[in-house]
């Protein structure tokens, strides 16, 4: 068995900066990764991390092979300790599990087109990260001094720490980035688009017409028993006419998030908005976090609160949530100590930018012979983003999308050295690829639905990204 390590050294900064200002600075370093409580919130926004240069980096095609067994290698080749009363990312794997890595644990098929060739896995060794406390107004520099070889070294950790201090002590590069149309997919060589009434240049590979169809054929589906709920999405995609880190700034002010990030995979970029949690471990603690039921919000605050009691109002939202709140305890009991796996919060109503939701809370003890890649395998992808049964509703979505999914509806976030983890659920996502920003919006499809308020739906939930790309 492999030696522990270890914990890491610690530098603290005083005065602490902002984690955006961080992220300036390391943002032109290699697969930086920037996981951003943007919307600040004590429970779910608490804590910031950036990091970049990570020892190692690997990605995995989407071809159905088994991404997760390098992860698995990787947690037990390092198996750091982390110190108390910091923040709980110390160091770690962290980057992309996307939703297409779900073919390498069931037999799903393919989408038409895949365009882009998006990675199933594409993950970073990150022995040195930037921590934020937003509760406590701190910042700590944090690295292990790892070798390649798992093993740890005190100089290196105090090197590493002394060239981030560096970096985040001198102005940021401020120097205009190409957005990557060198590398452009020509068009002729996409999916069929439609063109959108929205903005310029804006398309979709869906027109409204043929995606209202792919609704019905979903509520078909559900009347004749194949499956209770699908989450059926379009893919808007428009040139990119910016870089993305510029684009994920935008994205970060005109729409904040729990769960936001941006993380640079080399030849494309993941920027995303997310304010949902697919699964956090800590101390042996499962949390998943669902989000099923979405009204736009109003901007008079007294119309705001009516549309938020609509929402709570609602059975078919209701219902809805309650689906998923019923699958994700099943994948939980999968592995999760017996009796364990309980409902912590039903349906209560919580509030963004540009909508409201519906958010349910599942906890569980995971059990002492399971880690957090098990955790992974049981529960991907969440469920409130393919619907319920799980499998059934996946294979109707690659049925009626025509597009694969790439990052949308996966994950972004760490696996500590210490087995902590923490998952957001891409959605709110844009990546950047082959000179390309792709948007997907969907929404859960489930008996009560009707077509034209779901389609509508897709639309106000695209709303803040589509302000942030001008």
């Amino acid at each position: 068995m492999t030696e522990q390590l270890a914990g890491p050294w610690v530098m603290e900064l005083s005065p602490a900066p902002e984690a955006v200002h961080v992220f300036h600075c390391l943002s032109r370093l290699p697969h930086c990764l920037y996981l951003d409580s943007a919307l600040r919130h004590q429970a779910l926004g608490r804590y910031s991390f950036v990091a970049a240069n990570p020892i190692a980096f690997r990605s995995f095609p989407a071809d159905g092979s088994d991404a997760l067994c390098f992860v698995s290698d990787q947690l037990q080749k390092f198996p750091a300790r982390t110190l108390p009363d910091l923040p709980p990312f110390q160091g770690g794997v962290a980057g992309l599990f996307s939703y297409d890595l779900a073919r390498s644990l069931e037999t799903v098929p393919h989408h038409q087109f895949d365009e882009f060739q998006t990675p199933a896995v594409a993950i970073g060794i990150y022995d040195s990260v930037c921590a934020f406390d937003h509760l406590q107004g701190r910042a700590w520099i944090i690295s292990h001094g790892l070798r390649e070889n798992g093993s740890s070294d005190r100089q290196v950790a105090q090197d590493n720490i002394q060239r981030i201090r560096d970096r985040i002590a001198s102005p940021p590069d401020e120097t205009a980035v190409d957005p990557g149309n060198r590398d452009l997919v020509e068009a002729s060589l996409l999916a069929p688009q439609s063109t959108t009434p929205s903005i310029p240049g804006l398309t979709s590979d869906f027109s409204k017409t043929s995606f209202l169809d792919a609704i019905q054929r979903c509520i078909d589906y559900i009347h004749a028993g194949d499956v209770f709920q699908v989450n059926l999405s379009q893919r808007l995609l428009h040139p990119a006419a910016s870089d993305s880190k510029s684009l994920y700034l935008r994205l970060r002010q005109q729409n904040p998030a729990t769960f936001a990030g941006y993380f640079d995979l080399g030849s494309s970029q993941i920027v995303s908005a997310s304010p949902e949690r697919f699964l956090k471990l800590q101390d042996r603690l499962v949390e998943a976090r669902p989000i099923k039921g979405t009204r736009r919000r109003n901007a008079h605050p007294v119309a705001d609160l009516f549309v938020g009691d609509d929402l709570l109002a609602s059975q078919k939202d209701r219902a809805e949530n309650v689906m998923i709140v019923d699958l994700l305890r099943n994948d939980l009991s999968r592995v999760c100590i017996p009796d364990s796996v309980r409902v912590t919060q039903l349906c209560s109503l919580e509030s963004y930018a540009y909508v409201q939701h519906l958010v349910s809370s599942i906890e569980g003890q995971l059990r002492r012979e399971c880690s957090p890649v098990d955790l992974i395998r049981a529960a991907f992808p969440g469920g409130s983003i393919t619907g319920a049964p799980k499998v059934r509703a996946m294979e109707i979505i690659s049925e009626l999308e025509p597009t694969a999914r790439g990052a949308y509806c996966g994950s972004l976030g760490y696996i500590g050295f210490d087995g902590t983890m923490d998952l957001s659920i891409l959605i709110r996502t844009i990546t950047a690829a082959g000179g390309w920003w792709q948007i997907p919006v969907g929404g859960g499809i489930i008996s009560q639905s009707t077509a034209a308020s779901e389609y509508e739906e897709t639309w106000h939930k695209a709303q803040g990204m589509l302000q942030a790309l001008n």
